[in-house]
């Protein structure tokens, strides 16, 4: 059984209008939705096995206020297989049970000193700094995505006005994505930041881009969980990354239950 074919007998007439897909350590999200129905990616044809901490891997499907939602909880990066496109069968049921978006969350390095961590960040553009796409392979006409507006623009201004009213601290800017598993070194921080990147992580873009081939809309939030190598002096760990999440998840959940309320 496909996997599509799965969540539909797992959660019968159950139709999503966003999925949510979660970075490190930011999975709380599934406690604020009412749950219809929870499945573990191991059960879906195609869904990644996740070997990150913080990353359950687990569909949840709910609804956060009146809207219905379909919660990844849990990706898959590019560095721990070396293929990039591992989330292009989740993102593609996504858009096969009907969402409309794809509204993302990860853990990312600051390259600015006004963006300290704890804060967060909507992502209003991407640099990619890996070389590689998910869609290489793919044999149609369909893999030219157009990458102009790639975050949706009004659902950018939502968040950010939704933080505000909230009294939570949120920026905008541009993310960066290298492929890690290792940090990046201060010298290509400096690079980043000559390019006008704001913020650096190892996820996101793959997703986006998949999202966009798939028809979807596209927003996304970080969570700033360090500065960025060379910024400031101190050594940067994953341990790091996945508690500084969770000490900020508090606002990420205010301002996700705020946009996800209002989505319908």
């Amino acid at each position: 059984m496909n996997a599509l074919d799965v969540i539909r007998d797992r959660a019968p007439g159950f139709a999503p209008k966003i999925a949510v897909l979660l970075g490190s350590g930011l999975g709380g999200l599934v406690e604020e939705a009412a749950a219809v129905a929870s499945i573990p990616y191991a059960e879906l044809a195609g869904f990644p096995q996740p070997t990150v901490g913080g990353h359950a891997g687990r569909l949840v499907l709910g609804h956060v206020g009146p809207t219905p939602v379909a919660i990844l909880q849990g990706r898959a990066h590019y560095y721990e297989s070396g293929c990039a496109d591992e989330m292009a069968m989740a993102i593609r049921t996504m858009a096969d049970l009907g969402c409309e978006t794809l509204l993302q969350t990860n853990a990312a390095g600051s390259l600015r000193l006004d963006m300290p961590p704890g804060s967060l960040m909507v992502i209003t553009d991407h640099i990619n700094f890996t070389g590689v796409n998910p869609l290489f392979g793919v044999r149609d006409d369909r893999r030219f995505v157009d990458m102009v507006g790639a975050y949706d623009a009004a659902a950018a201004k939502r968040l950010l006005a939704l933080a505000h009213g909230a009294g939570i601290r949120c920026h905008d800017g541009v993310y960066i994505w290298f492929c890690g598993p290792s940090f990046e070194t201060p010298a290509e921080i400096r690079a980043a930041t000559v390019l006008g990147a704001d913020a650096v992580g190892m996820s996101t873009v793959p997703e986006t881009i998949l999202a966009r081939h798939a028809g979807l809309k596209v927003a996304a939030l970080s969570v700033l969980t360090n500065y960025a190598a060379g910024l400031v002096p101190g050594a940067l760990g994953h341990d790091h990354t996945i508690a500084v999440a969770s000490a900020a998840s508090g606002d990420l959940r205010r301002l996700l239950r705020a946009f996800l309320e209002r989505y319908v």
